[in-house]
């Protein structure tokens, strides 16, 4: 039985670690990279589970791929699991910026042409996981009505509470069209952990977000500091990295610690690695401390979405089979395929199709993915490939 557990968790680990290497393209491309291995490859978590729990970490702050990635790796193996869910995504990211550091090469990376070939991966392979969860979870023109809202509240009125405020508004729209809709969808999905663990990681996560500044007045210790600075980012972000990047500017350029030109290369160095954005934390760390402070930064920025994750996951399966959340969490699950379609616009496809010439090799991208059903990496490869000779044409 122990054999069986330590490979079922090597094998936790080597999967996230292929997603950490391959999933080029932010947050929403990371949801159909995770879709598409762990739903439709491997069925480790039903499509209602999946769904489900996506809508749970749009819903918390921080990152939410990573966190959806914890939380699967939760389900196969329980909090160990999670943890090497966690690393195996997350490390090839934060190794890559540290050493990008280490080498001072402050070049404007993110111009290449491999970087917008990936770039262009990432509008095939969203475009892939947002068809099919937009077939699965908005089947019905009430449903389509709530995308959308969703969609065009989105785009159209872009602040820091959008995000926040269309989940609340489709869930209770949810609940009032869908609190005697009966699902017969099946959930395989379950998280082994207590109430007790849960309840003892939101407790941990609520104390130090208040005793983390405080404790940085009474020490002026620089370490103490920084890890305030980089857990308080990765505590109140709703949005994902795109939206922790201008935070961590705020944080780290006028207070001294990091330059404005050292912040745009590590800018762009983080969006040339895969895996999730919050590692430009690992960036940021690594300039200031060295790869110690580079490994600092990434436990502190992360530690709020593990803590937030773990607490709540215990709670899940009970309160999704509540009447009123249930029809609430349709709701939900609609405008969580609206934003990602927002998403998918921009910044997706507005900063990778710039031509004719992206868009035909997004299609070929595309059909290699959805149609001949080819492996990720494969895709990867070929867009990397690919994004050098559109250099050319």
């Amino acid at each position: 039985m122990a054999q069986h557990s330590i490979k079922s968790l090597f094998e936790i680990f080597t999967v996230a670690l292929k997603l950490g290497v391959t999933s080029f393209g932010g947050p929403v491309a990371h949801l159909g990279y995770f879709h598409n291995e762990y739903v439709i490859k491997r069925k480790w978590i039903d499509e209602k589970s999946y769904a489900d729990l996506v809508a749970l970490c749009q819903f918390l702050p921080g990152p939410a791929s990573s966190q959806v990635g914890i939380g699967i790796g939760v389900t196969r193996g329980g909090i160990l699991g999670g943890i090497l869910a966690f690393l195996g995504f997350t490390l090839p990211s934060v190794i890559a910026l540290i050493l990008f550091v280490q080498l001072l090469t402050f070049s404007d990376i993110g111009s290449s042409g491999w970087i917008h070939g990936l770039k262009i991966v990432a509008v095939a392979v969203v475009a892939h996981a947002v068809m099919g969860m937009a077939q699965k979870l908005a089947p019905d023109l009430k449903r389509k009505a709530i995308v959308l809202f969703a969609i065009c509240a989105t785009l159209l009125w872009s602040t820091v509470l959008t995000q926040i405020s269309i989940i609340v508004l489709s869930g209770l729209l949810g609940y009032l069209i869908y609190k005697n809709h009966s699902d017969q969808g099946e959930e395989t999905a379950h998280f082994p952990l207590s109430k007790k663990l849960g309840l003892a990681c939101i407790i941990l996560y609520l104390i130090l977000l208040v005793i983390l500044p405080i404790l940085r007045e009474i020490t002026q210790l620089e370490w103490i500091a920084l890890f305030d600075s980089f857990y308080r980012s990765g505590s109140l972000v709703f949005g994902g990295g795109h939206v922790v990047l201008p935070l961590l500017e705020r944080e780290f350029v006028p207070t001294g610690w990091l330059s404005k030109e050292a912040f745009l290369a590590g800018y762009g160095a983080t969006q040339a690695v895969p895996g999730p954005l919050f590692t430009f934390a690992a960036y940021i760390g690594a300039v200031i401390h060295g790869w110690k402070g580079g490994m600092l930064a990434t436990i502190a920025i992360f530690l709020p979405a593990f803590l937030l994750i773990l607490g709540t996951l215990p709670f899940w399966h009970e309160l999704r089979k509540n009447p009123i959340l249930k029809g609430a969490l349709i709701g939900v699950n609609a405008a969580v395929v609206g934003i990602l379609i927002a998403a998918f616009y921009d910044p997706i496809w507005t900063s990778s199709i710039l031509t004719p010439k992206d868009f035909a090799f997004a299609a070929i991208l595309f059909s290699m993915l959805a149609f001949w059903k080819l492996p990720p990496w494969v895709i990867v490869l070929t867009g990397a490939i690919g994004g050098i000779f559109l250099e050319f044409v």
